[in-house]
């Protein structure tokens, strides 16, 4: 049985990680109580605000049910289908994690202009996330025991039935995990809101920094976005259940099974191919373009390759500091439960939802005052990966443990074995894919973020990220592209490898 209590000796490591994750709450508090409770509260009760409540949840609940939709169905047709290529669509489907969503805003707004607001905002967010559903759930149907499903056919019921019965409730926590990813992202998102002129949460913080020196409004928004957070993440909990999704053993000793699809092949593939024409082809060929369209004046080869080097330095400390801070906090999600265990989970994905412009400003605050040395220099802005970040690592590594059978973690325990000793060497090896995953998907999205880098980056440096967002804002488009270019290249490699992993 899963003991109710995790050891102290694997709170604390976790405790530290919910401590740096919290740490934009206590500026916010400060911030939005420091002209009193009753102004604070007239802000967030004002019309205008039940109106960014309202448009940030409607946008959140259309991409995330789209999101499942495409995640799930694609998963199902590459992990357990006779789908012809179903190795190359593996691949294909995460590449739209590599293409920052101002790049897909950008592509679809300059090819069609007058998509933009709500809908515009919808199908730019969409295509760049389903692939945090695709990828637990793709994992997941592979990794899960066919053994149920095959006893479900037996007593005479259908595979139709037998998907919507027993596989949907087996891949449930994948998929919710996924689905909460998606929707912190779009409540998160500043990019693609803001090239689609759509009045968010994100766009009305930005607007109230920019408008005013008075931080208290923007705080006060803010604080309506965690507790937002919060009650999406207990909602995910409960989601999930209580029953264990991990097998006893190696399992069936075989292959799966794969479905044969028949005469529902072309139609599988057809709808495979839209999602990448849309996905992964049309920003691809808009950015061609733009390339296409500029000169040789555009081109700076020298400062080109020096700001990838620097991304990919950037991305690689940011995730190796996030996955490092995420695996206590993972194993003790997945393992132990009780309040502190749903406590120290929500603490980690609070700063998920917060604008980056909120993160940034928060380690502002606090380096200044309490750790000046850091003041714009290159640890706060990997501390700020960290924070934005943790929860994309968490969600990996819990779904992994998940599928670990914690008998070897309990017979290592019974011969003296403490605690962290334990994860190292026997739940981290069980969960190693799930913690490789979830280093690649931190790593692409530190090297697409756009508003912390902009203000925490220390002087002189820059990313492609950011180098982007200078030309474009400028309506240097074609400057614009070769950064673009790169950006996604190298969000590709990883990409590349966990699809590609997966199949």
């Amino acid at each position: 049985m899963t003991p109710e209590r995790a050891p102290r000796t694997l709170l604390l490591p976790a405790c530290l990680a919910g401590a740096l994750a919290l740490l934009p709450l206590a500026y916010l508090a400060v911030r939005a109580l420091e002209r009193g409770l009753g102004y604070a509260w007239g802000i967030v009760t004002t019309e205008h605000t039940v109106l960014l409540l309202g448009r940030s949840l409607g946008l959140a609940t259309v991409v995330v049910s789209a999101c499942l939709l495409l995640g799930i169905s694609l998963a199902w047709l590459t992990a357990r289908t006779t789908l012809p290529g179903a190795a190359v669509w593996s691949v294909l489907a995460t590449l739209p994690l590599a293409i920052p969503s101002y790049v897909a805003a950008f592509a679809w707004q300059s090819a069609i202009p007058g998509l933009a607001g709500f809908v515009g905002s919808a199908v730019a967010l969409t295509l760049v996330s389903f692939p945090y559903v695709y990828l637990p759930v793709a994992a997941t149907l592979r990794g899960i025991d066919p053994a149920h499903e095959e006893v479900s056919r037996s007593l005479g019921i259908g595979p139709v039935r037998t998907f919507l019965r027993v596989t949907l409730l087996q891949v449930r926590p994948a998929a919710a995990g996924g689905g909460l990813l998606v929707v912190l992202y779009v409540l998160s998102d500043f990019g693609a809101v803001s090239l689609m002129r759509y009045d968010t949460f994100t766009r009305g913080i930005y607007t109230s920094y920019q408008a005013s020196f008075d931080r208290t409004p923007a705080a006060a928004l803010s604080v309506v976005l965690v507790l937002m957070t919060v009650t999406l993440v207990a909602l995910e909990v409960r989601t999930r259940g209580r029953a264990g999704h991990f097998r006893v053993g190696g399992g069936a000793a075989r292959r799966v099974a794969s479905h044969s699809l028949g005469r529902a092949a072309v139609p599988a593939l057809a709808w495979c191919g839209a999602v990448t024409a849309a996905a992964v082809v049309f920003p691809l060929g808009a950015l061609g373009y733009w390339l296409a369209a500029g000169n040789s004046a555009t081109w700076d080869p020298a400062r080109l390759a020096h700001t990838a080097g620097v991304t990919l330095g950037v991305a690689a400390a940011g995730a190796a500091l996030t996955t490092v801070l995420a695996l206590p906090v993972g194993a003790v999600a997945a393992r132990y439960r009780g309040r502190t265990a749903h406590l120290l989970e929500q603490a980690a994905y609070a700063g998920h939802a917060l604008p980056g412009i909120t993160v940034a400003l928060s380690l502002v605050f606090f380096a200044a005052r309490y750790a000046y040395p850091l003041y714009q220099e290159l640890p706060l802005l990997v501390g700020a990966y960290a924070v934005l970040f943790l929860p994309v690592a968490v969600a990996a590594i819990r779904a992994a443990i998940l599928q670990a059978p914690p008998v070897l973690e309990s017979v290592a325990r019974s011969l003296g074995r403490r605690p962290l000793r334990v994860l190292r060497e026997v739940t981290v090896p069980l969960a190693a894919p799930g913690v490789a995953a979830g280093a690649a998907l931190t790593f692409v999205v530190c090297m697409k973020e756009l508003p912390a880098t902009l203000l925490l980056r220390p002087t002189g440096m820059d990313t492609l990220a950011t180098r982007l967002w200078t030309e474009t804002g400028v309506g240097a488009f074609a400057a614009a592209a070769p950064y673009a270019a790169a950006l996604i290249v190298l969000a590709a490699v990883p990409s590349y490898l966990l699809g590609r992993h997966r199949t």
